[in-house]
């Protein structure tokens, strides 16, 4: 599992020119599943995502999490994520999880930072074309990768 996560003052996704997600100060979390990941991998995004300490304390130290900060988290699906450059000029998608089990996990992913609490969680519509509005805070622009763990 890959994820992008900006530090954002508001978030939102339109789709067909319809706001269907937004937020205000928070986290963006870009997701993209891969086809190894399982239950535990998502498990321990989950955990590093928020209390990810990103968010400036009094002292302008980022010493914060988003449940620190009261934020919300809007979470967007992003396959392209994995995208492989090395040969050629488009890129291949080999190793992005298949839509079947992308689904299953995203939507396991989605409940499982529910069950956080005290966070709002908005999220687009996995497979939709859709478009992702944000204002980048600091910026603050973060790239995990669940295979580099250590």
């Amino acid at each position: 599992m890959i994820v992008v996560i900006q530090r954002v003052l508001n978030a939102s996704v339109h789709i067909k020119n319809k706001k269907t997600a937004s937020i205000d100060q928070g986290l963006l979390v870009l997701i993209g599943i891969a086809e190894e990941d399982t239950e535990d991998t998502i498990n321990w995004m989950v955990q590093k995502i928020i209390h990810l300490r990103i968010f400036s304390d009094q002292g302008g130290k980022m010493n914060l999490s988003v449940k620190d900060i009261e934020g919300s988290i809007l979470i967007v699906s992003q396959f392209t994520l994995h995208a492989n450059t090395k040969k050629g000029n488009r890129p291949s998608f080999i190793e992005a999880a298949k839509p079947e089990k992308a689904i299953a996990l995203y939507d396991k992913f989605i409940s499982t930072i529910k069950q956080e609490g005290d966070i709002e969680i908005q999220t687009g519509i996995f497979g939709a074309d859709m478009q992702v509005s944000l204002v980048n805070d600091g910026p603050v622009t973060l790239i995990i990768d669940s295979k580099n763990k250590k």
